[in-house]
């Protein structure tokens, strides 16, 4: 009897212990970008806290070897997948086979609009609103940019929408015109710079306003004002880069709209553990707010608009040191963060 007491306990433990046990495989569209690492380091955090396996692969940058990325995480053992896509459409026969062996799938930040996919975000039509506010309220008249993401990650439209709500009032009157609007191959910095140089050129550098979709996109839009010695035209951004950050406290960027990828990491790593054991997500809810109207099951986070007015928010909060927001700037004439 003692010896049938011990077995059947200690099958229930090792049972436990497999059902804890997890392996959730990441796979990271370009982890170059510096917000990935911060959300990296969040997910990883929530799987040890609930006894999970983290594996990962880096696709940098191709659509093609996220594809491969995830085989071979699904071969590596992984029971749910976190996906940050490259591409929407050229990742669905990775989802299609994950299908086929039960693998729940975390999107990543990024829409992945297919059957059983559980979409993980913040309300990027609200950061496109928060981006266009800001930028207006600097420029209430003049030329407008608009330097999108890229064009195969649905947020670069859900965020235009949610900029077009906020100035299609100002651009009927007359008060704001759209001189130069591209597109951000990859979200590059690089792309962002080159396709704003060009506007600057075709425009004679008649430009007032920039709404850049990210911070990255930010960054390189004020390298291609700096090349032409052009000052004080407003920017926006997004991600709370500390870079970016620390160019709103200079006053070259107007604003970063704050997702604080910590939460985002922590809350995609509880869902994809809860997916693999068959449960349903709290704080979850039903959307179909995608190009396909597919219903989906969802979670929002809540971001915040970062400028000069408001920059000890992210200090106090530990997302970056005084030291490195405040570094270049003059303490008498910068923000009160600075001081």
């Amino acid at each position: 009897m003692q010896l049938k007491t011990t077995l059947t306990a200690l099958t229930l433990g090792l049972a436990a212990a497999g059902a804890f046990a997890q392996t959730v495989g990441v796979s990271w569209s370009n982890f170059q970008e510096e917000r990935w690492k911060t959300d990296e380091a969040a997910i990883k955090a929530q799987l040890e806290k609930s006894g999970a396996k983290y594996i990962s692969a880096d696709a940098g940058g191709s659509p093609e070897k996220q594809l491969g990325d995830i085989d071979s995480l699904i071969a590596k053992g992984a029971k749910s997948l976190i996906i940050l896509a490259m591409d929407k459409d050229a990742i669905l026969p990775a989802i299609n086979k994950a299908n086929q062996q039960k693998i729940p799938v975390v999107a990543y930040d990024r829409l992945i609009e297919a059957p059983g996919v559980f979409y993980i975000t913040f309300d990027n039509v609200e950061v496109g609103r928060m981006q266009a506010r800001a930028i207006l309220a600097a420029k209430p008249k003049g030329n407008y940019v608009m330097i999108k993401g890229s064009p195969t990650d649905p947020n670069a439209n859900f965020l235009r929408a949610g900029q077009q709500e906020v100035l299609e009032v100002a651009l009927t009157k007359g008060e704001i015109k759209i001189v130069g609007e591209e597109y951000t191959e990859g979200w590059k910095p690089e792309v962002a710079q080159k396709n704003m140089e060009q506007i600057l050129t075709k425009t004679g550098g008649k430009v007032d306003a920039v709404v850049a979709s990210n911070d990255g996109t930010a960054g390189g839009v004020v390298a291609a004002l700096n090349g032409k010695g052009i000052k004080g035209v407003p920017v926006s951004g997004q991600d709370g880069d500390h870079a970016a950050l620390n160019r709103v406290a200079q006053g070259t960027q107007t604003v970063s709209v704050w997702k604080d990828a910590r939460e985002l990491g922590r809350d995609a790593a509880a869902a994809a553990v809860a997916l693999a054991h068959g449960k349903k997500v709290d704080g979850a809810t039903n959307w179909n707010g995608g190009e396909k109207k597919m219903v989906m099951q969802a979670q929002f986070l809540k971001p915040l608009p970062i400028s000069s007015a408001n920059l000890d928010v992210v200090v106090k909060a530990g997302w970056i040191k005084k030291d490195d927001l405040c570094k270049g700037v003059n303490a008498a004439t910068g923000p009160a963060a600075c001081k």
